[in-house]
């Protein structure tokens, strides 16, 4: 079908909806793959370098967005068409957008996987134009409409884009030795997609093959086990305890509001205690004078962009943040990452998000590490749970 064609999905959707209320809805699990801490911590810090270039070179006083994906250290897969074709995502719940390289990219996109709709039996044109700005640049390319499989749950009519244009990723993105990525899987709400479509969490609700509507993330701190990542309920086997539960304040990002941040049980009294909680962001971010106030109280040293090193050996403080009268604790062994050598990146980085987006926290992958996490809009409002992970 010609680009631009109506939406054929939009007419079948309550047929969908009615044959998967046929099969068994349950609970999935997807394998999440992690990249060594040296690597990670490497790739970071050059990232750093390459933004101060960028922002020393750019005539903008505008601030740098969050979605750093090229320093990513967890990823999963996701295949999309029949048969199915495979690529390696970020599952990221600071996003909303599904997107994969088209097999009509240039070669900005180099050797990633790269979705071929003539392959494909189940492929719907839609031609819509796809284009998101990250820090680094913009990506383009344009909708698509397929069937999606995430582990062995199977989505129909997917509505994804296909990037013909990943120049906006910057040039290490060519290579998968350097981006372990091909795309991102968006979990956030719908409010946040580019083009305001049916999102993946929302088309597996509405289908009904998924048993509840939310999902989890465990991430592993080891070097062989990457993680997990569960649609439709939790993973007893992963955590230790009950859940606390603090209800989001904005059906955007996955966003709460706290009540403090503390070093060595002493409050920072922080700028703002607003916390997004992120599984596309590695690391913790916060407001610059708050992250200065830290790496002074830790004794860390100023790299680069916010960034902050320290010895490993160093003996650092707990960084606590507590949310409905509960204190979620890092010890410093949780929050620092080795580089494989004696040098520790501090994981937690100075971030000014401009008016209306911020100043806020992000709680990256060195939380959610420590502290199982539950996405749930089962509720209203929807939610988000913290537990303590079990790790081996």
């Amino acid at each position: 079908p010609p680009r631009g064609a109506p939406k054929p999905a939009a007419m079948i959707r309550g047929a969908v909806f009615l044959s998967a209320l046929a099969l068994a809805a349950g609970v999935v699990k997807v394998s999440l793959h992690k990249r060594p801490d040296s690597e990670f911590v490497r790739d970071h810090l050059d990232g750093a370098s390459l933004r101060a270039e960028a922002r020393a070179s750019s005539s903008s006083n505008s601030s740098i967005v969050i979605r750093d994906y090229l320093n990513a250290q967890y990823y999963g897969y996701l295949s999309l068409g029949t048969p199915p074709q495979t690529f390696k995502v970020i599952y990221d719940s600071g996003s909303s957008d599904v997107w994969v390289c088209s097999s009509e990219c240039t070669d900005n996109c180099g050797t990633h996987a790269e979705y071929d709709a003539s392959a494909s039996s189940t492929y719907e044109a839609d031609g819509t134009p796809f284009s998101i700005t990250y820090g680094s640049g913009t990506v383009s390319g344009f909708e698509s409409v397929d069937t999606a499989t995430v582990g062995e749950l199977v989505v129909q009519d997917l509505t994804f884009a296909q990037v013909t244009n990943a120049s906006g990723l910057g040039p290490t993105y060519k290579y998968p030795p350097l981006a372990k990525f091909d795309g991102i899987a968006g979990l956030a709400f719908p409010v946040l997609s580019v083009n305001g479509e049916t999102t993946l969490l929302q088309s597996m609700c509405e289908q009904g093959v998924i048993e509840k509507c939310m999902f989890s993330f465990f991430l592993s701190n080891s070097a062989t086990e990457g993680g997990e990542l569960t649609f439709g309920g939790v993973d007893e086997s992963r955590y230790t305890g009950d859940f606390n539960f603090v209800d989001l304040t904005s059906e955007t990002y996955w966003e709460v509001e706290g009540s403090d941040v503390l070093v060595g049980g002493v409050s920072i009294n922080p700028t703002t205690t607003t916390f997004v909680v992120d599984s596309g962001t590695s690391i913790l971010t916060g407001p610059s004078e708050d992250v200065e106030k830290i790496a002074e109280a830790i004794g860390a040293h100023r790299y680069i962009e916010g960034t902050y090193l320290i010895a490993c050996d160093a003996d650092v403080p707990d960084l606590t943040f507590t949310m409905n009268d509960i204190e979620y604790t890092l010890t410093g062994e949780e929050y620092l990452i080795p580089d494989g050598d004696d040098v520790c990146l501090v994981g937690i980085e100075a971030l000014d998000l401009p008016r209306p987006s911020g100043p806020l926290w992000i709680l990256g992958d060195v939380f959610i590490r420590v502290y199982y996490t539950q996405f749930d809009t089962t509720t209203f409002p929807p939610r988000v749970g913290f537990a303590r992970a079990v790790h081996d």
